[in-house]
């Protein structure tokens, strides 16, 4: 009896270890375990409460254009680090660990591609890639999309997700800002469509310069979207927040964002307007 006894547990421990990691996940929002299958069926969607999870590129990348059609753009571009800037680690050894994490080379990927048959240029930036964080050459890249859209006078679509300004590079990343937001202006001069979309999180200098300056602005259902966070503006205030702020319903509701649209409307929300506002 023993020995079945032994057997048996030697059977449920082997089966434990035959079951693959990663497989469910909790949802932070209603803390329903997802199982993630379903979830990626869902375009990383929780069914439960409509919390939309934070994905790669490629995910928007596949949902928004139109398959097999995607083409990487600038992607033997990679951070440097002039400043030699070192803290609790340096820059470069952080730069090759967020490259061996994302398989990205920085914190934003752009494509050409259509929808529905409609060409555009598409960037999507990487929270996984240190906290999306702008810096030299997710400034660089962003520019240099909306020099091809320019050109090719396609309409530019970019994805935004960002935790700020990457300080590791100082005033070189503060200046992405103006560099963007000049060649932003120049485009919509000319008649260039720009559409961004708000991901969860939209802060800090993205916030500040193209996460703001679209001809139309989309968020995702509850994305936070701000330039400082709560609680640092909740410290300077000294008085206590409205309920959902720096939400993208809070946003949208003081007239900040013109529409939200859940993810697995997305692609069809954008050839809409495209359509409409290019024709």
């Amino acid at each position: 009896m023993a020995w079945f006894r032994r057997k048996d547990k030697n059977i449920a421990d082997l089966e434990k270890k035959d079951i693959p990691s990663g497989l469910w996940i909790k949802c932070p929002s209603c803390s329903e375990i997802q199982y993630k299958p379903e979830l990626d069926k869902n375009h990383s969607v929780c069914r439960h409460c409509d919390h939309h999870f934070r994905v790669p590129p490629n995910i928007y990348r596949d949902i928004i254009l139109d398959e097999d059609n995607a083409e990487n753009l600038f992607s033997n571009v990679k951070s440097a680090d002039p400043l030699k800037f070192k803290a609790g680690k340096k820059y470069t050894d952080q730069l090759d660990e967020a490259m061996s994490k994302t398989n990205q080379n920085d914190a934003v990927n752009c494509y050409s591609g259509n929808i529905h048959g409609q060409a555009i240029i598409l960037g999507v930036m990487n929270f996984g890639f240190i906290g999306g964080s702008m810096g030299s050459v997710v400034g660089e890249l962003i520019s240099r999309c909306i020099d091809l859209a320019r050109e090719k006078k396609l309409p530019f679509i970019l994805v935004c997700a960002s935790g700020g300004a990457r300080m590791q590079e100082s005033a070189l990343s503060l200046m992405q800002l103006a560099k963007t937001s000049s060649k932003l202006a120049r485009f919509q001069e000319e008649g260039g469509l720009y559409i961004p979309i708000l991901t969860d999180p939209t802060t800090g200098g993205v916030t500040a310069s193209s996460g703001m300056l679209g001809d139309v602005i989309l968020a995702e259902p509850g994305a936070l979207i701000g330039f400082a966070g709560p609680r640092v503006i909740k410290q300077t205030i000294g008085e206590d927040l409205p309920e959902g702020f720096q939400r993208a319903e809070f946003l949208q509701d003081k007239g900040f964002i013109d529409h939200i649209v859940p993810r697995e409307n997305m692609k069809a929300v954008l050839s809409k307007m495209i359509g409409l506002l290019t024709s």
